[in-house]
């Protein structure tokens, strides 16, 4: 466990630093770009640059850093390059540029892409060099800066330059580096293979021998490299020192690859020559796997390569293959053994004739095979085309051990992915923490190989994608965690007490000392797994520290993350915390063990749960809260010390530490990813493939959608009829209307939908259609009248959005992927409020769902949603954040509940005065259902009765006044402005009319919606049917989504179809 001492860290040079140097007067006189007068181009400068600078400081960065800075590679290598002036320097100097380029997060090839001519030539003189022997021109460690040249070409095939170079080395035509034997199965499994082999057999022979054997050799390069790798791999002794220089190249050659085997495109025909080198065999057998110290990053890389060579993917059609079609190749696998096993080696009848699953495990295997000779074992493996036949009367060039492990390796069962992710556990631990090879310090400089999953362009499943982001994402908050717990333990001080305890002799706000440690339940497991359902522990400690502090530990809330930590400090009392030293061996840290807090227990020790109500005052000091540990992490813990006699850990806990709450939910976002990879889908189709990094991604915006809408009511995106035609320009703008007084807000617009099938239409109708697909119809419509009271007008709109605002607008209403991107203040908020408030509006069953990545944005735009014509018993805010609301009212949940019950006093308060307007009798006000009766036989059978009497007969209009006459009422709109009726039309006065009935009907429609609350007597029931039925437009912060995913999924909640990230910047429907 003990750390290395710190490395210093790699800082940028001074300008006094870069002018001193040598490099520095080289280029002022060669190359640099504000030199008028250069001197011309020498050969001997790159030597002597190559030879001075670079070898002999063994390739510092400080010094190919200072080229870098200079524009080394830019104005002085490929701008004079050609084959003429190759040379091993040049090729290597040109190398190590591209490689600090690719270091620095900087574009590294658009020098290449302005002079294109000679890369070919280039790039095939770096192949002849990656193959050299090693005691040869080029040193191990020179082709270690090869291998990273070509794994940064292998990482860029999105550049046409490299990819049509790079595409000569990972086709089909590499099979060539394939045993026969193996060859033919592989074209037997794929029958439309064999129809391109034997073309490209045909055009190889029209080929001259010189171009073909060029062929050739870049076909066997990748094959050649594998088998160079393994010679060098078998160099490295068991005990003896060895040169880093050949630990380093193994390492790079296993992280080329991996991520060879990451990329679909590379992977399809790379993966079946891996598999037949043995790489992965010869690996773990090798020397280097067994030294502690040096083959630590190597073991990683290898546990990595060895995940992604059984990825579950079918390699030629890019499909994710489900549990049942893994479990299929393996049953495959395990049958043709035993096939060949019992056809031509009687030894192993009894093998044949079992069952799979009593001969699939590791130790079966070895148990039948491990007996049989060596040659026996080669024949068994060229029987199933893993090895060359072995020719009669000679014995087999091979180890035992290595013929044993390629027959037991292929056919043990295995777990599957979602398995193992299943049994991992979330939390890192002292381990992982500080790691290195997983976990960088501040002070890694890049330079070297890091055992860590990459985000490329392409990913190769959704499993994939999802899997890489649970890790990486894991690893960057231990980085974070790592760096609490250095901050808080080293503040408390562990010393060495004078009888061998721990005494702290400081003090920390984010760490307390425990005192009682207690696992109180170890649930059993669910059926098929090994590892309990839960474990739940007691944490004790004294909270004998400053008020707000104190507030601070018993304000943790439910699924706060802590972690437990075990210190047994060697140092004695008073010794001085040296923050340059490592950190384990002064503080005498041993293990490190995440939890998730459930609550603080009260005076009975019950949990005390989080709520409307106010928090119970606890006496004295002690404080003890109820925590979650993490049951993959106990089961390994409790196997490791029943099996090979490890103390508990569970025993040895002395530190509890926390965490800034808005630093801590990596444990939920973690879960939530766990989650989604144990969802058949998650994805619609549509955005799979674009998410992966294959396909168009034009494909998603609504344009190519095939279930696009014609007809969308933009209600007040527009102040004018002026305003609609700025925002299409281009486009002609038809009117339904022709009367400019009718022209007005809120407008109904169809446009053009082309399916992009059927026939091509003829010339002449090209014109016309071109003319047709610019047509917008717009329909100016009228709002119905909401009732005769001021607060009844609808909210409306007063920005003047630009026609590119517009366009968001509309995209956002359609179905599809939108995307709104912009630097703060171009009002990318203010649209999505404006698209929320139309799909509220266009879709009035659909609910859409807000998520944001922090809780000022999500208010910001919740403050404007609350501006616009939206109803806000349908708007609902999750999470913390809603105290930092600017408004009066609470969106929270409980808030929403206590709004909707007041509301409901409310209404109900309306429906006496109602009722006692129309002279009924009893108390329809008493609860939503005689509410409901007394609108149904009352209320309806005056209005129907009113409309009979007023309503249009034939071709003469009834008298305007008989409206208000034989209006039923009116008392109850006496505190309305007065005069309710006009008087003044017959089609005005009757929408009044409608309009009073609107607003009488909405009152009983929303009492109908809140009986549920007469019914369900809990807050909480009542927060869940609000949640599930009612809101309509419910906002959350991320965070919150991660931790409460499962809760919303485990009570039924889907939103429609809209998702809306800000933020991130992301919009989809």
């Amino acid at each position: 466990m003990a750390a290395p001492a710190q490395p210093k860290k790699i800082v940028a040079p001074t300008v006094s630093q870069i002018n001193a140097e040598f490099v520095t007067q080289l280029a002022c006189k060669y190359w640099a770009p504000h030199i008028k007068k250069k001197s011309p181009f020498d050969i001997k400068v790159i030597e002597e640059i190559y030879e001075k600078e670079i070898v002999k400081s063994r390739f510092a960065i400080r010094k190919i850093m200072l080229l870098e800075f200079s524009q080394y590679l830019e104005n002085y290598l490929w701008m004079n390059y050609s084959p003429e002036v190759s040379s091993k320097a040049y090729l290597m100097s040109i190398c190590c540029m591209v490689n600090e380029k690719f270091r620095e997060n900087v574009p590294a090839w658009e020098t290449f892409k302005k002079k294109p001519d000679h890369f070919p030539f280039f790039f095939k003189c770096i192949l002849k060099a990656a193959l050299a022997e090693n005691d040869g021109e080029f040193s191990l460690h020179e082709q270690t800066v090869l291998l990273l040249f070509l794994d940064h070409c292998f990482n860029s095939l999105e550049v046409d330059l490299i990819r049509s170079q790079v595409q000569q080395l990972i086709s089909l035509p590499m099979w060539m580096g394939l045993q026969p034997a193996r060859l033919e199965l592989e074209l037997k499994k794929t029958p439309k293979l064999r129809k391109f082999w034997n073309l490209i057999k045909k055009n190889d022979e029209k080929m001259d021998p010189e171009a073909r054997e060029q062929a050739y050799q870049e076909r066997r390069f990748l094959s050649q490299l594998i088998q160079k790798f393994i010679s060098v791999l078998k160099s490295v002794p068991l005990s003896e020192p060895v040169t880093m220089d050949k630990v380093h190249y193994c390492e790079r050659f296993i992280e080329l690859v991996i991520d060879l085997e990451a990329l679909l495109p590379t992977r399809r025909w790379f993966n079946t020559i891996l598999d037949d080198s043995h790489l992965l065999v010869h690996c773990y057998l090798s020397n280097l796997v067994h030294r502690e110290e040096d083959g630590h990053l190597f073991s990683q890389l290898l546990d990595m390569l060895k995940f992604y060579t059984g990825f579950e993917i079918n390699d030629q059609t890019g499909n994710a293959l489900t549990e049942n079609e893994m479990t299929t190749i393996h049953y495959d696998r395990i049958t043709s053994l035993q096939r060949a096993a019992f056809a031509h080696f009687p030894e192993l009848y009894d093998f044949a004739l079992s069952n799979v699953a009593e001969v699939d495990t590791r130790e079966s295997l070895v148990k039948f095979f491990g007996p049989l000779s060596s040659n026996t074992l080669h024949q068994v493996a060229s029987y199933l085309c893993l090895l060359p036949t072995l020719p009669k009367n000679e014995d087999t060039t091979f180890d035992k051990e290595f013929l044993l492990e390629l027959l037991v390796s292929r056919h043990e069962r295995r777990i599957s992915q979602i398995q193992q992710l299943n049994q991992m556990p979330l939390y890192p631990t002292e381990k992982i923490i500080w790691d290195e090879n997983i976990v960088p310090t501040e002070y890694y400089s890049g330079e070297g190989c890091l055992a860590l999953p990459k985000l490329n362009l392409q990913f190769l499943t959704l499993h994939d994608y999802l899997l890489r982001n649970f890790n990486l994402f894991r690893l960057e908050s231990t980085y974070e965690i790592r760096q609490d717990i250095e901050d808080s333990v080293s503040r408390m001080k562990p010393w060495q007490s004078e009888y061998g305890g721990v005494v702290f002799g400081g003090w920390a706000r984010m760490a307390q000392p425990i005192v009682a440690f207690t696992v109180v339940e170890v649930a059993k497991p669910n059926i098929g797994e090994n590892w309990p359902t839960r474990v739940r522990a007691d944490v004790t400690i004294n909270l004998n520290v400053r008020d707000h502090i104190k507030d601070e530990w018993e304000g943790l809330r439910k699924h706060d993350v802590c972690f437990l930590i075990t210190v047994r400090p060697t140092k004695p009392y008073g010794t001085k915390f040296d923050r340059r030293r490592p950190f384990i061996e002064q503080v005498g840290l041993v293990y490190v063990r995440g939890c998730e807090i459930q609550g603080m227990l009260d005076d009975k020790g019950r949990v005390i749960e989080d709520g409307p109500e106010p928090r119970p005052n606890l006496r004295g000091e002690s404080r003890t809260f109820r925590v979650f540990l993490d049951p993959n992490q106990y089961q390994q813990d409790m196997t490791n010390t029943i099996q090979n006699g490890a103390e508990d850990v569970y025993e040895t806990f002395n530190i509890i530490m926390r965490r800034k709450p808005k630093e801590n939910n990596f444990k939920a976002v973690l879960e939530t990813i766990r989650n989604l990879m144990n969802t058949d889908c998650v994805v619609p189709d549509w955005l799979h493939d674009i998410i992966l990094g294959y396909g168009d991604p034009s494909s998603a915006h609504y344009s190519k959608m095939p279930n696009q809408i014609a007809t969308l009511d933009f209600n007040d995106t527009f102040l004018s009829i002026e305003h609609l035609k700025a925002s299409f320009p281009g486009h002609n703008v038809k009117v339904t209307v022709d009367d400019p007084a009718l022209q007005i807000p809120p407008f109904r617009i169809t446009f053009p939908v082309r399916s992009g099938k059927g026939k091509k239409r003829k010339d002449a109708d090209e014109d016309e259609d071109t003319e047709e697909a610019k047509t917008l119809i717009v329909e100016p419509h009228v709002i119905p009248n909401r009732g005769p009271y001021p607060y009844n007008q609808p909210k409306r709109n007063t920005i003047q959005f630009t026609h590119t605002q517009i366009e968001a607008i509309r995209a956002g209403m359609q179905p599809g992927l939108t995307m709104v991107v912009g630097p703060p203040g171009t009002g990318k908020t203010d649209v999505a409020v404006q698209i929320i408030s139309n799909i509220y509006h266009n879709f009035p069953e659909q609910r859409t769902l807000i998520v944001t990545h922090s809780n000022q944005a999500l208010n910001q735009l919740f403050e404007k949603i609350m501006a616009l014509d939206i109803d806000e018993r349908h708007l609902l805010r999750l999470g913390h954040g809603e105290e930092e609301l600017e408004t009066e009212k609470d969106f929270s949940r409980y808030g929403r509940v206590n709004y909707v019950l007041a509301r409901r006093i409310e209404l109900l308060e309306e429906v006496k005065r109602l009722q006692k307007s129309l002279g009924v009798p009893g108390d329809a006000s008493y609860t939503c259902e005689t509410a409901g009766y007394f609108f149904l036989y009352q209320v309806m059978s005056r209005w129907e009765e009113y409309i009979s009497k007023v309503k249009n007969k034939g071709s003469t209009l009834p008298d305007v006044m008989e409206i208000s006459t034989f209006f039923p009422f009116h008392e109850y709109f006496a505190n309305a402005p007065q005069p309710i009726f006009k008087g003044r039309s017959y089609e005005e006065d009757m929408e009044i009319a409608e309009g009073c009935f609107r607003h009488i009907k909405k009152i009983f429609t929303q009492l109908e919606e809140f009986r549920a609350s007469e019914l369900l007597r809990s807050g909480l029931d009542r927060s869940k049917y609000l949640l599930v039925k009612e809101a309509k437009i419910i906002a959350m912060t991320c965070t919150h989504a991660a931790l409460k995913r499962h809760d919303l999924v485990k009570l039924g909640f889907k939103d429609s179809t809209q998702g809306l990230t800000l933020g991130r910047q992301v919009l989809y429907r």
